[in-house]
Parts: structure tokens; C-alpha cells; sequence
């Protein structure tokens, strides 16, 4: 072990043990060696690699790096991923990390030595920038080991398509352009109008796939996917999402700690969820905004409960309007196609439950506790009334 070997090590257990002055000064003595990129490099490399085995994704080293530390070392984390998967052949990289690395914008964008080029874009000085490298693989070497959602890079194998049955690209970009339309009209009817054409195409397409895969010889696995929860009002938004995930025949592991929640199920009916979380996210915190600054009779701030019991009151109904909104769908198209489908789809619910339990076989289950304001619980209700759903609202 070279001396900037053991600059890199002296660092990481003075982060272990919160020694400030130890850390500064391991990183300043390796600021002013000529190899402390190469070595900060392949230390990166080394660290990015094993969390691939780990069960760790781009996005989720990229959320945690951001959430647990700050958004330049976020950025940072984006460049270090970059340059490890050099490292592997196209053709041996799922395609959903593909889509994760596009989406981070996770590219080796610098020429030449790598401080210099990320001091430069961030306007910091090289111990600043050193030091924030080294922060980074403080906090990256001591992440745990996730349940894997996949093949990791340089294992995957094209011969096998990684989504048989993935929405097509021109089926996506159409309900996404409706859902873009419902959260930006400011008319509730136009909002159900767009949501509704898109909500029946989705269920259309994934009614489908579910007949195409009860077929003998037919049919995926339940997959996985991880969607972050941002602060404040983690609770209800994970609300939120199970009961999305529920009327999409989805499960979900909320990882409180890390920032994340785990949702399984059917690529279909994941992507579906994925898409529809999002746009009723946006419509809850845009009615949330809307409804203004609260104060109590004697004039202190109450926001914190009332914005609490908003959201919550709005996952529920959205629950409740999701549950109403899938049954429906359901029966139309069992009659529209002559069978009934509940039997195909609690096949595949059960799956579902399947993999869950091997995924996860010592999930605990908590109840959920939060802050309740009279006045948040009746406007979070309200606001989801008039929520789209991409649903056919009665």
C-alpha cells in the first residue's frame, strides 16, 4: 500500500470514529500529492463495484449521496459511476441501468485529471474538492446490502429481452403527454378528461399483457423497482404510493433509513404506478401550496399538522378512488371480452406476494402514526375529489 493508500484509509476511519481534525488532515496531505487522482479513482472504482454486487443501482447510489450528504456530492457520485462502467461491455448492462444512467446525465464529461475538472465546475478549491470525494466514499463504504433487482453490469445478457413486456416507448410518451396536460390545466373537467384517456390506455395494455402471459409458455416474473421519498412528509406520501401500488397489483417495502421504497410487481403494472405516483404527487403539493399558510386561533403556525393530515387524508381517498376506479375497469373489460378476469389477475397478485416473501422474508409490518389537523384531513380529501386519476371518475 502506497503513502496515498494510506491517506485514503486514515481518512475513512477518522469519518468512521467523527474525527474532524484527522480527516482534515489525511485530506490535506493527499490534496498535495501529484497521484491523488488516480488513486481517488480506482478507490472509487473498487467501491462502486462492490455495491453493484451489493444489490445497490445508479439511482440509488446518486439519491442517498444527495440525501445524506448534500447535492454536489450527488453530482460527484454521478461522475465516479461513470467512470466504473467503462469498464463493461454494452451489451453486458441491463437496460434499466441504462435508463438510470441516462436519466442521472452520468457521463465522463472531463478531460484529463478529474479534481482539477470538478474543482473548476464547482468553483471550489482542491482541498474542498478532495475532501468531498473522500466524504463521498466514507459514506458509499459503509452502505448495506440491498435485496438485487437485477443482473449486475457485466452479467446481464441481451439474448434475453431484461422487460418482455415493458410499455412501449410510443404507448408511455402518450400518457405521459396527457398527464402532463391534467397537471398543468387549471379546469378540473379538462384534468379528468386527459387523466381518463390515459388511465384507460394503461389498463388496457396491462389487461392485455396479463391475458398474453396466462397463455401456457407465456409470462414474466415480478420484477422491482425503487422509488425515492423526499422530505418533509415521507409518511403519507409512502401512503401514497402503496395505495397506487395496491390498484396496480404492486407491493411496497418502504426503506425509511435510506430513502428509498421497494415496489414489486409486474413490469406493466410497475411502470403504471411509477408514472401515476408521480403526477399525483405533483397535483397533491401543487392543491398543498394552493391552500396557504395555517395558523391556529391564537395565531401560532399550525402547517406542520395541517400539511401532514392534507396529505395523508389525500392518500386515502386516492386509495379509496383507486380501488372504485380498478374494479370498474375490470368488469367492463371481463364483459367487453367475454371472461372474467378477476381469476387471471389474483394469479398474478399472488405472484406477486410470492416474490415478496422471497425478497423480503423477514419483512415487519408497523403501524402508521401521524400528526391528524381537523382542517388538513377535509381539504387532503377534497383536493383528492378533485384529483385526476387517470381513472373513469363516476
Amino acid at each position: 500500500m502506497n503513502k496515498a493508500d494510506e491517506l485514503i484509509g486514515a481518512a475513512m476511519e477518522a469519518l468512521a470514529g467523527e474525527d474532524q481534525a484527522a480527516f482534515d488532515s489525511a485530506a490535506a496531505f493527499l490534496a498535495d500529492r501529484d497521484d491523488a487522482d488516480r488513486v481517488l479513482l480506482e478507490a472509487a472504482i473498487r467501491t462502486i463495484s462492490r455495491l453493484w454486487r451489493d444489490g445497490w443501482q445508479p439511482a440509488d447510489v446518486v439519491r442517498i449521496a444527495a440525501r445524506r450528504l448534500t447535492d454536489r456530492h450527488g453530482r460527484a457520485a454521478a461522475d465516479l459511476i461513470a467512470w466504473e462502467m467503462r469498464a463493461y461491455a454494452p451489451a453486458t448492462v441491463d437496460d434499466r441501468w441504462r435508463d438510470q444512467l441516462a436519466g442521472l446525465g452520468a457521463a465522463v464529461w472531463w478531460k484529463g485529471g478529474y479534481l482539477a475538472a470538478r474543482q473548476a465546475r464547482d468553483g471550489a478549491g482542491r482541498l474542498a474538492t478532495v475532501s468531498g470525494v473522500l466524504e463521498l466514499l466514507g459514506l458509499l463504504t459503509g452502505l448495506p446490502r440491498l435485496e438485487s433487482l437485477g443482473p449486475p453490469p457485466g452479467t446481464a445478457r441481451r439474448t434475453v429481452r431484461a422487460r418482455p413486456h415493458a410499455v412501449s416507448a410510443k404507448t408511455f410518451a402518450r400518457v405521459r403527454a396527457l398527464l402532463a396536460k391534467a397537471e398543468s390545466t387549471t379546469y378540473e373537467a379538462e384534468a379528468e378528461t386527459f387523466t381518463s384517456a390515459a388511465q384507460s390506455l394503461m389498463a388496457k395494455y396491462s389487461i392485455d399483457v396479463a391475458m398474453l402471459d396466462a397463455r401456457p409458455g407465456g409470462g414474466e416474473a415480478p420484477a422491482g423497482i425503487r422509488v425515492g421519498i423526499d422530505a418533509p412528509y415521507e409518511q403519507p406520501k409512502v401512503v401514497l404510493l402503496d395505495r397506487i401500488a395496491e390498484a396496480n397489483r404492486c407491493r411496497v417495502i418502504w426503506s425509511k433509513e435510506l430513502g428509498f421504497a421497494t415496489v414489486l410487481g409486474f413490469w406493466t403494472d410497475l411502470s403504471w404506478a411509477e408514472e401515476l405516483f408521480t403526477s399525483l404527487l405533483v397535483q397533491a403539493q401543487t392543491a398543498l401550496v394552493n391552500s396557504g399558510t395555517k395558523k391556529h386561533g391564537s395565531g401560532k403556525s399550525k402547517n406542520k399538522t395541517f400539511r401532514q393530515s392534507f396529505l395523508s387524508a389525500f392518500a386515502s381517498r386516492i386509495g379509496e378512488r383507486l380501488a372504485e376506479a380498478t374494479a370498474a375497469a375490470v368488469s367492463q373489460e371481463s364483459a367487453g371480452r367475454g371472461t372474467d378476469l378477476v381469476p387471471v389477475l389474483a394469479a398474478r397478485e399472488q405472484e406477486v406476494e410470492q416474490a415478496v416473501g422471497r425478497m423480503f422474508p423477514n419483512l415487519v409490518s408497523h403501524a402508521v402514526r401521524t400528526s391528524w389537523d381537523r382542517e388538513g384531513w377535509a381539504a387532503g380529501r377534497t383536493a383528492a375529489d378533485q384529483a385526476s386519476l387517470g381513472a373513469r371518475d363516476r
